[in-house]
């Protein structure tokens, strides 16, 4: 996340941090508090947080924007007591006592994620209840083998375009595209609205100067299909929620079409990047994949494990004065989940280097009752959508020494930058209109202006046929560790 200019947050970078008074860090010297922001955090995020556990143990004190006080939940056990429990720990950020005190203006970076809204995320009991089981019974009306053909079809569309290059960079041009082209599908809305909410999306959550702007995008073009949904409701989540027995407002549909498709698509976008370059690098899936010890499934899982789609949650507040992790929290104090630092707890896992297959106890879908509701779904998106890649080009290599692999680190996660690959060219599967439809909104997305119009796309890709992509694999991923 950019580190906001002196004129916001009303510090000044070439001073050490100081905790303001009241702050759970106070008293511990300034040179004790380490900001989640800035240089070092964006550097190295898993090193700050080894250093802070070795500095603190399992909750440490840390600075947010504005260098505003705040615990990290370190532990992989005191992430999920904190999840579980919301009688001491809420979700709703009113509670926030810099929030209440002034201190997080409409204007502060973290106000798009941290303001309170009419969102299940955001309130806990009976509310969260109502709220919550609209969410829950729109998302299981989807059909799971439906959802796989809309990824099948769109990751043929976006392969397409580079197919027939032998070329590409599979984080802007596949990974970035290929979950908002799918939640724009299920959600309701035109296919072309996909680029620019990509654009949109993700400059909102990096916290930039324009975040606030993208927001303002994302909300309006919800709201424009919100009304085109009640005059002629269809077979989306859109219109389930419309039509709950919960009888949501306009404003409860709204944000939480905006908390489902940003949600999902920055958790799946990364999920993809991620496992993408531990195919191509990682000379332990390589060696389990040649000898049928692990499945793409298991891929995805150990991913969570080791680098979970959003690194941090914001967040929860204290409801009252507590302990956790040896640590005096007080009321109104902001606690992050840290899912990352939680994954790698020495305490469940002593030797990060040993597989973790089948199990589904990693921290990357949250828990307790606020738990990731779309998680099955985009597993779905990524599983389909690289086991359609890899069938496609089945010798995709990385085009660069994997040493020339950058990231960029925000508060809540990190993002792989790019992914360039090499193939042998091969003819687009998709022609005609599909293929015009893609072709227009990646010019689109390319210009990073208003989506063009396109023509959505109505061909029906067969499903992957796993077998013979798997064997295909195989014999690469053997030839290539030899």
């Amino acid at each position: 996340m950019t580190v906001p200019p002196p004129e916001q947050t009303g510090a000044d970078p070439a001073q050490p941090a100081v905790p303001p008074p009241g702050c759970p860090a106070h008293g511990l010297g300034s040179d004790a508090i380490r900001r989640l922001y800035g240089p070092e955090a964006e550097a190295d995020p898993m090193g700050l947080y080894e250093k802070l556990r070795a500095e603190h143990g399992t909750v440490a004190p840390v600075l947010v924007h504005g260098d505003l006080p705040a615990w990290l939940v370190l532990g992989h056990r005191e992430n999920l007591d904190v999840a579980r429990t919301p009688s001491r720990f809420s979700r709703d950020p009113r509670r926030w006592r810099d929030m209440q005190e002034g201190r997080v203006g409409p204007a502060h970076p973290l106000a798009p994620i941290a303001a309170w809204q009419p969102l299940c995320n955001f309130v806990d009991g009976k509310e969260h209840e109502r709220l919550r089981g609209a969410v829950n019974d729109g998302l299981a009306r989807f059909d799971r083998r439906g959802v796989r053909r809309h990824v099948t079809r769109f990751a043929n569309q976006l392969i397409d375009e580079f197919a027939p290059v032998g070329q590409a960079e599979l984080v802007g041009q596949f990974a970035a595209h290929l979950p908002m082209l799918v939640m724009t599908q299920l959600l309701g809305m035109p296919e072309e609205y996909g680029p620019r909410l990509v654009e949109a999306a993700r400059d909102m959550m990096k916290g930039t100067p324009t975040a606030l702007a993208s927001n303002d995008y994302i909300v309006g073009t919800l709201r424009q299909l919100v009304e085109r949904r009640r005059a002629e409701p269809g077979e989306d989540f859109a219109s389930w929620l419309i039509a709950h027995s919960s009888a949501l407002s306009d404003n409860e549909v709204v944000e939480h079409l905006r908390l489902v498709l940003i949600t999902a698509f920055e958790t799946t976008a990364n999920l993809i990047a991620n496992t993408l370059r531990m195919v191509l690098t990682d000379r332990r899936f390589r060696a389990s994949l040649a000898g049928g010890r692990m499945t793409l499934p298991d891929a995805l899982e150990q991913v969570l494990w080791d680098e979970p789609p959003l690194t941090t949650i914001l967040g929860r507040w204290a409801t009252g004065d507590t302990e956790l992790g040896d640590q005096r929290i007080k009321a109104g104090d902001l606690l992050l989940l840290g899912l990352a630092a939680g994954n790698v707890d020495p305490a469940i896992r002593p030797d990060p280097t040993v597989p973790v297959h089948g199990n589904r106890s990693h921290l990357a879908f949250s828990g307790g009752p606020h738990e990731c509701p779309g998680q099955d779904i985009g597993r779905a998106i990524a599983d389909t959508g690289i086991d359609t890649l890899l069938m496609r080009l089945p010798d995709l290599r990385l085009a660069v020494p994997e040493t020339e692999l950058r990231w960029v680190s925000t508060l809540m996660s990190r993002h792989l930058v790019a992914l360039p690959v090499e193939f042998t060219p091969g003819r687009p599967k998709q022609t005609g209109p599909a293929a015009s439809a893609t072709t227009a909104a990646t010019a689109a997305a390319t210009a990073d202006a208003a989506s063009a119009p396109a023509t959505a796309a109505t061909d029906r890709a067969e499903p992957p046929r796993r077998t013979g992509w798997w064997s295909g694999l195989t014999r690469l991923l053997t030839r290539r560790s030899r």
